[in-house]
């Protein structure tokens, strides 16, 4: 297991929630959802962590947590930039901002040896999945995986979300649909922009995947078919535009844990709430990191 990276998706704004979630403090120490997902994540054996950020957020992410990850793991920083392109490819007129968690996930790679896990800075995740992905790449099998959670465990009480909707057949990841305007209902579902119903157990992504190195190469031919096709000024390649490249060789590792996330403001107390009682029942140390 020595070899396992983490890849932390930290370039991202947070346009609803108002600020960086990336950084925001989720209990009394100032310990962000990253801390507690890293932390996670060294503990089931991850020994390297690409911090995956824009070149304006790296100080302050380093200040607030990279500092503290650096005296437990081999922490490293790719800058995701507007201008990575593959040769012979420019940018549009007009755009002015990355392009998206796929292109995050390709600014890594340079800086991974043998199988990674990715994520997004501002989940939670819980601490079992992290071992159930660590022992599954550390296996002899040649399948990527994607821990899949049950979209109950997922939605926001203060708005609408997006999820990627997984289609599973004999354990296999064959389909994944972006579902928009998510919104909880009564009954631990919701309904989307369509009005159609989705039910609790319907099984989502979070973006915490499990590649095999043979994923770089299909990430990088996903990105070029991706702008083959055309761009514009808000086209984003995302994390499961590249997994779709690799459908039908994906596990997915289903979990009932619980996801944490702050997309809005008003998820911020409910997600110190959940953390502060883990914390009283000895799941965590008050202070993550020596």
């Amino acid at each position: 297991m020595s070899d396992l990276s983490l890849v932390v998706l930290a370039a991202g704004i947070g346009s609803r929630f108002g600020g960086l979630k990336q950084v925001a403090a989720v209990d009394a120490r100032g310990q962000t959802l990253a801390d507690y997902s890293i932390f996670d994540a060294v503990n089931a054996g991850f020994r390297r962590v690409v911090c995956v950020v824009t070149a304006e957020l790296e100080a302050e992410f380093h200040s607030r947590i990279g500092r503290h990850v650096a005296r437990q793991a081999d922490l490293v920083y790719a800058h995701q930039r507007l201008d990575d392109l593959p040769s012979g490819y420019g940018v549009p007129h007009g755009r002015v901002k990355p392009w998206g968690t796929g292109q995050a996930v390709l600014a890594a790679l340079p800086y991974v040896n043998g199988s990674f896990a990715t994520i997004n800075a501002d989940d939670f995740y819980g601490r079992g999945p992290y071992h159930q992905l660590a022992a599954f790449l550390s296996s002899d099998r040649d399948t990527h995986g994607l821990v899949g959670y049950h979209l109950r465990q997922t939605l926001s009480d203060h708005g609408t979300v997006s999820r990627g909707v997984c289609e599973v057949k004999a354990g296999r990841l064959v389909g994944i649909d972006e579902r928009t305007a998510l919104r909880r209902s009564g009954d631990g579902g919701a309904i989307d922009e369509a009005g159609q119903y989705l039910g609790g157990d319907t099984i989502v992504s979070m973006n915490l995947w499990g590649f095999r190195p043979s994923a770089k190469a299909v990430f990088a031919e996903q990105f070029r078919a991706f702008l083959d096709r055309g761009t514009s000024a808000t086209s984003e390649y995302y994390l499961p535009d590249g997994a779709r490249g690799m459908i039908g060789q994906i596990a997915v590792l289903e979990t009932t844990a619980t996801w944490l996330g702050i997309t809005y403001a008003g998820d911020l107390e409910p997600v110190r709430d959940h953390l502060a009682r883990l914390v009283a029942q000895g799941d965590y140390p008050e202070r993550l990191w020596p």
